[in-house]
């Protein structure tokens, strides 16, 4: 993993890669027969098991996940899962950036994070190596994220991007004032119609084909947060930024957002949009 779960931790996420996709085409053509037949074998397997399964059903017609929960019989545990079939579409990834022709392959397919399970391996790398206090910073953002979710929240993993932005802009430090980051985060996402937010550590400008592609992606009407791993997928194009944003207001007046002093812990100084290199004399869209 990352690095970055907690401690009480009930769910986890499986990718599996499976020789059978040939390219994400493939990916999305069979698998929803991949997780119908996954959810045949766990049928099967409860008595082996000694867990009962409970399946989510999804209200797609070609599912992206198999969503269960594993229950003991024995006790009150329980653990939920996603599975997600995915493409190897990076092949024996050596943790450099990976060849522009599988992003302009994702790109050509016209699907807007459809296949981000893909690039879990870049998700993790994006994370694992950096500093302890700072996973620990995106530890208690996602306990935040917790006590305040509701239904259609952004994705978790959005507010560990938004983590990793505020302390690489702020601080960079391994050492720094946890008050100071989570109190950075919660500004950030008060903030939210004014972000626009990316990375270069695995896909750039250099290509042409990425480059207009990452040009428009962004363009487009903010909250803007690219994954680093995947450029189709922006999430600032999920549901409840507005009702995460009213939380994050809320909770930056409390005392855990206070100093001694009772005065409020001020947020790093940090940009809530990052520069865009765009062509001399281009007019891609008005730069707010």
């Amino acid at each position: 993993g990352k690095g970055t779960s907690m401690k009480n931790g009930s769910d986890a996420d499986l990718v599996l890669f499976l020789n059978i996709f040939e390219n994400y085409t493939d990916q999305e053509m069979h698998r929803k027969m991949i997780i119908e037949e996954i959810e045949r074998r766990l049928n099967e397997c409860q008595e082996w098991l000694n867990r009962e399964v409970f399946f989510e059903k999804s209200k797609w017609s070609n599912p992206r996940v198999l969503q269960f929960m594993l229950h003991s019989r024995e006790s009150d545990d329980s653990i939920e899962f996603d599975v997600l079939p995915a493409y190897d579409a990076l092949g024996q990834y050596q943790r450099s950036m990976p060849s522009p022709q599988v992003y302009i392959d994702l790109i050509y397919t016209g699907k807007s994070g459809e296949f981000s399970p893909c690039f879990t391996e870049l998700q993790k790398d994006f994370i694992v190596d950096r500093p302890t206090k700072l996973k620990s910073l995106i530890r208690l953002v996602k306990h935040w994220y917790n006590e305040v979710q509701e239904k259609s929240f952004p994705p978790k993993y959005a507010l560990e991007l938004l983590t990793v932005y505020a302390w690489e802009q702020g601080s960079e430090q391994t050492k720094f004032n946890t008050a100071e980051g989570f109190r950075t985060v919660l500004w950030l996402i008060e903030h939210y119609t004014e972000i626009r937010i990316y990375w270069t550590k695995y896909y750039g400008f250099h290509n042409e084909i990425i480059k207009q592609y990452l040009q428009v992606q962004l363009c487009k009407n903010r909250p803007v947060i690219l994954d680093p791993a995947d450029p189709t997928a922006n999430f600032g194009e999920a549901k409840g930024w507005d009702r995460l944003a009213e939380k994050a207001r809320s909770y930056a007046s409390m005392n855990c957002c206070r100093k001694r002093d009772g005065s409020l812990v001020e947020p790093w100084n940090v940009p809530l949009a990052k520069e865009v290199p765009w062509e001399e004399g281009g007019s891609y869209c008005t730069l707010l």
